[in-house]
């Protein structure tokens, strides 16, 4: 193979080059001209060294500084976490950098999605029903109102497990040994709908059961209501019904307050009960049902309708990375975002932890200085609360994300922003806020997966594009989560969870900006209800509210 095609340089200033394939060590391999001799195996997603460092020299990839040198590497030495340490340069508020090449568009000119059209002016990719607890003491009204709903209204998925218990049970019947059980082979049949939908214009019934509305801070009870007001205004919500115990920390009035502040004009069905003031558990869930029934009976009244490419609002997201994220998914859907901003759309880049060592670049290209310090001060005051509880954003990388080359937080976050395209940031939000303004949006959200796509949907984004390099099924109760590998082994090996596979930009077979476009004509389909993602087809409706300064 030619060399050329097995080592990556990302940017010119680097003093590192990624193996695309494996690399043994005394192997010989030729880059621009130059020739290096591995001085021991490097594995593919990782990093060898193209000059001779010494402790405390810089190590520098996507062009910035990703960590430090604690030991001596020789050139064509394996980058690790033995011999490097995490660094990154600090940042200020400079001067404004916001002029960008806009992508060539002209393939989507008159494209449209068949989307909801909500009173306020927003078009969902869905349209469900919510059902929300003010308080985790609610969660087991909401599992008894699950059994009642989900499945006899046609939304309950036959994975056919139970068929596999029954096999279990007959291979036990009839005295097979323990090691016979081991080696069946039981039959599934997986994601079919049990039964017909009785409204067939409602995508589904979504219980948001959650740990939190009491014993915490005043303020987690405030950031819980703001949460679920987003869930409860978007786009993809049909209407809610929600329950409340009465006494709780985050009061119905506070839901009402964050429903206000997010959608002044709001008129759709919501269903208000609390369970002190009704008295009788029976009372409170056939109360519930019966008016959860009239809300799908109006849901069932709206249906699909074009809308222009600039009603969507995309979420930007990563997790179980490698060392390929950063070269291939990443910057291919940050083209997807940059495609979707010159046409007036509206993208949400969050996961602050991960944007550690790039804050100069995302702060430069601001609006405006207010924006820029606000992103600047949100930065800060995470990572100092990080810092406060034993932690720091230096600790962010996982073992998974070690593993595949990710040595360092800096080394993750550089390839984490390539999500965010090249335009403009033209609004910084905290969480929970809304997105009001089209183009891209910086949301402060923890890097946990699930924590963050939370935040994402609840912020505003009706698709969420999620890479990944390790493989992971993180999906959302109403936005679908459109799975993107960054390699082709893990597409193959987890296509049941996977929609997308960009290991082809790494292969030399797509260049980044066919794979960006490439991912925009499936969000059209994805948005238009022509593409069931994995993570719908599995229900996978992973929701974790954040408590602000716990996770990174």
């Amino acid at each position: 193979m030619n060399t050329q095609q097995i080592i990556l340089k990302v940017h010119p200033n680097d003093n590192v080059l990624v193996a695309l394939a494996n690399l043994l060590k005394d192997e010989k391999v030729v880059f621009e001209g130059k020739e290096y001799t591995m001085e021991e195996t490097v594995k593919a997603k990782h990093k060898f060294a193209t000059v001779d460092l010494a402790p405390g020299d810089s190590i520098i990839m996507y062009g910035v500084l990703v960590g430090k040198a604690q030991q001596p590497i020789k050139k064509g030495g394996l980058i690790s976490t033995t011999n490097v340490k995490h660094a990154a340069n600090d940042f200020n508020v400079g001067e404004r950098h916001t002029q960008w090449v806009k992508p060539d568009i002209s393939a989507f000119k008159g494209k449209t999605f068949n989307g909801y059209h909500r009173a306020d002016g927003s078009v969902g990719t869905a349209n469900y029903w919510v059902v929300i607890p003010m308080v985790f003491c609610e969660n087991r009204n909401l599992d008894v109102l699950q059994q009642a709903l989900v499945t006899d209204l046609g939304y309950g998925r036959n994975r056919s497990y139970q068929v596999q218990s029954q096999q279990l049970i007959e291979l036990y019947k009839t005295g097979k040994s323990v090691e016979e059980i081991l080696q069946a082979d039981l039959q599934a049949d997986y994601g079919k709908y049990a039964s017909q939908r009785l409204f067939p214009n409602v995508d589904g019934i979504k219980f948001l059961t959650h740990d939190g509305g009491c014993g915490g801070t005043r303020q987690d009870a405030q950031a819980l209501c703001g949460l679920l007001a987003g869930y409860v205004t978007h786009p993809n919500v049909a209407g809610a019904t929600v329950l409340s115990l009465g006494c709780q920390n985050a009061q119905v009035s506070m839901l009402e307050e964050e429903i206000k502040k997010r959608s002044p004009q709001f008129s759709k069905p919501l269903y208000i009960l609390e369970q002190q003031k009704i008295g009788k558990e029976s009372a409170l869930l056939s109360e519930a049902i019966k008016q959860t029934f009239a809300g799908l009976i109006l849901a069932n009244q709206q249906g699909r309708q074009p809308a222009p490419l600039s009603k969507l609002c995309i979420g930007l997201e990563c997790g179980g990375s490698d060392g390929f994220s950063g070269i291939s998914a990443n910057p291919a859907i940050g083209y997807t975002s940059d495609l979707l901003v010159a046409m007036g759309g509206s993208v949400i880049l969050s996961e602050f932890p991960e944007l550690c060592g790039v804050e100069q670049n995302l702060s430069d290209r601001c609006v405006d200085v207010a924006t820029a310090e606000r992103f600047s001060h949100l930065m800060r005051t995470y990572n100092d609360r990080a810092k406060a509880v034993g932690s720091g954003f230096d600790m962010n990388p996982s073992p998974g994300n070690i593993r595949d080359g990710l040595i360092t937080d800096a080394i993750k976050s550089a390839g984490a922003a390539k999500k965010g395209g090249t335009s403009p940031v033209t609004a910084v939000l905290d969480y929970p806020e809304k997105v009001t303004q089209p183009g891209l949006n910086l949301l402060c959200t923890p890097g946990n997966d699930v924590e963050s796509t939370t935040a994402e949907v609840a912020s505003g984004a009706t698709v969420v594009l999620f890479t990944t390099g390790l493989g992971t099924p993180t999906g959302n109760p109403i936005a679908p989560v459109v799975k993107i590998a960054t390699n082709t082994p893990l597409y193959e090996r987890m296509q049941d969870i996977i929609d997308i596979n960009t290991g082809t930009i790494i292969e030399g077979k797509e260049t980044i900006e066919q794979a960006g476009g490439r991912i925009l004509d499936y969000v059209i389909g994805v948005a238009s209800g022509e593409i069931e993602v994995a993570a719908v087809r599995h229900v996978q409706d992973d929701f974790i509210p954040w408590k602000r300064g716990v996770s990174l």
